[in-house]
């Protein structure tokens, strides 16, 4: 294998949030079981930053209040796209107005959804057109992993997390996502713990970060306060055990995971 079958792949992935009845949710999504990555699981919306992503045009179509959005830019616009094309919400405001976007204005915006889908526009396209702005700021930064070197795939993967605009409820595409579900992080563990529902490794151990606060207020102010410590889990051996680790001071705690039960 050489080192262009096995460069990184720049990604981003949504954690979108509400305050629900039984506390914090979490909207998420079944991937298409055709999909060669995470096929039929739970995931938080997400893909690949699109070429288009990169355009430095996007700079004033974005709501940007500090340095890190700059330097950030692509991963965040991949972010919003992927939110709006796999989940329907939306992360931006109307210029005229300077206001978030409104369901009703979401809902005039739905075709632009299967654009994204088919890869036949861009984001830039998107703003200039419809005359939006979007909320990069509204973007939280999450987690970042990145994908070891011995895999065949590799993604470094930025994982945000924000707050679902009011009104946006969510909605699968029925393409890449065929179900999806609000919900509390402690019910989505203990379905993927009894095999209910398959969530991977990193998915899950970010529910688990997630599931450590109550409410959207408390979740946005531990990530607004926290250091991202970059996780590439590495394999280590115990006799004939071998296990899955990741860096103790990363925030998930002391991360020990058998390979077998992967």
């Amino acid at each position: 294998m050489n080192d262009n079958e096995n460069k990184l792949i720049p990604a981003s992935t949504v954690l979108i949030i509400r305050n629900g009845k039984t506390g914090i949710e979490v909207f998420m999504v079944v991937r298409n079981h055709e999909i060669d990555f995470a096929s039929g699981a739970l995931v938080f919306p997400g893909g690949k930053v699109d070429k288009n992503d990169y355009n430095e045009k996007l700079k004033n179509l974005s709501y940007i209040d500090e340095e890190s959005d700059t330097e950030n830019l692509s991963f965040k616009i991949a972010a919003i796209r992927e939110s709006f094309e796999e989940a329907n919400v939306l992360f931006a405001n109307d210029k005229v107005s300077n206001s978030q976007v409104s369901v009703n204005r979401l809902k005039s915006l739905n075709s632009w959804r299967e654009k994204f889908n088919n890869n036949t526009t861009s984001m830039l396209e998107f703003a200039s057109i419809e005359s939006l702005k979007f909320s990069t700021k509204n973007l939280i930064p999450f987690a970042h992993w990145i994908t070891p070197k011995k895999m065949p795939k590799r993604f470094d993967t930025r994982f945000y997390i924000a707050e679902a605009p009011k009104d946006h409820e969510g909605e699968h595409d029925g393409s890449e996502s065929v179900d999806s579900i609000w919900i509390n992080p402690h019910q989505a563990l203990e379905d993927c713990y009894s095999k209910k529902r398959t969530i991977i490794f990193p998915t899950r151990l970010n529910l688990e970060k997630l599931s450590k606060s109550s409410s959207v207020e408390e979740a946005l102010d531990r990530a607004r306060n926290s250091k991202i410590v970059t996780v590439t889990p590495s394999i280590s051996k115990i006799g004939d055990d071998a296990f899955l680790t990741i860096p103790e001071n990363a925030g998930y705690g002391k991360i020990k995971e058998p390979l077998k039960n992967l």
